[in-house]
């Protein structure tokens, strides 16, 4: 049997810290939000010409003054994606491609563009911050009605944790938030809560079969019973995921490693915070005797 419990309190103190600097880069550094949240434009383009780079692509389109303007390859060398924040004029896409055909030759397909206004990336960035709160909130709901007021705050807890060091990765690295991001995050939250009532109901199964055992070593029994279960879950989910992150294409990537961060980050939390505050709050067979009534 692997001892869990004898690192609750060394992983809390890292979950702590992990919670503390998430949150200092949320706060001094902010998100990298993309073009469905700040607006602009966004176009996807294919060279024929492979001495065509970055670099000299940046620097043309900077002659045009569009703004503050990203240029980066997608995918392999001969495909761009580019993206700026000016999208007032509505005849910039003609004036790009005529620009880039005097520049560089009739080398480049458009092969997507994509406009987004101020305003619909106002109410997506909205209905974004509205959905991940709903979904904890009714998260917090189903755990409460579930299970007794300790199980609750573990969950709970577990996927704030979750959530915030997701986002602090995210805006460690720089990486951009878009709606796919948004998405990825409302799965984990999922994902997390489901391994967490998974080990849940196994504790609360073991505080009725052994009376005589403290919590702090139950949890770690419920946790090797339940372990196979949480492995194979996670690795065949992270399986998939490096797959889709590996050969997915650049669309992808972000969406696919945010679900790897918080498949990782859903499986700790179910260990060594769900159950670390059951351990905390001394839970007993009393506490479950109470509220067998919730069953």
């Amino acid at each position: 049997m692997i001892g869990f419990n004898r690192y609750y309190n060394r992983f809390n103190i890292l979950s702590i810290a992990l919670v503390v600097i998430s949150l200092m880069f949320l706060v001094f550094k902010g998100l990298n939000f993309g073009i469905d949240f700040k607006g602009g434009t966004l176009i996807e383009l294919r060279s024929t010409d492979s001495k065509i780079n970055v670099s000299s692509l940046r620097d043309r389109l900077n002659q045009m003054n569009l703004g503050d303007i990203s240029v980066k390859n997608f995918g392999n060398e001969t495909d761009f994606l580019i993206k700026f924040e000016d999208n007032s004029n509505k005849n910039i896409i003609e004036e790009i491609k005529d620009f880039l055909d005097k520049s560089f030759g009739n080398n480049f397909d458009f092969r997507r563009v994509e406009n987004v206004g101020p305003k619909v990336s106002a109410e997506l960035l909205q209905s974004g911050i509205i959905a991940i709160s709903v979904a904890l909130t009714l998260m917090l709901v189903y755990i409460w009605i579930r299970f007794e007021w300790q199980f609750s705050l573990g969950a709970i807890l577990a996927l704030f944790h979750d959530v915030i060091v997701t986002l602090g990765l995210f805006s460690l690295l720089g990486l951009e938030i878009n709606l796919s991001i948004i998405a990825a995050v409302l799965t984990i939250v999922g994902y997390s809560m489901n391994d967490t009532v998974v080990i849940f109901d196994r504790v609360r199964e073991n505080l009725r079969k052994y009376s005589d055992i403290k919590i702090f070593e139950l949890t770690n029994i419920s946790i090797n019973e339940t372990l196979s279960r949480t492995l194979i879950t996670s690795i065949t989910t992270l399986l998939a995921l490096f797959s889709i992150f590996f050969f997915g294409g650049e669309i992808l990537k972000g969406f696919s490693l945010a679900m790897i961060f918080g498949v990782l980050f859903g499986t700790y939390s179910s260990i060594y915070i769900a159950n670390t505050v059951l351990v905390r709050l001394k839970v007993s067979q009393k506490t479950i005797l109470k509220g067998d009534d919730k069953i």
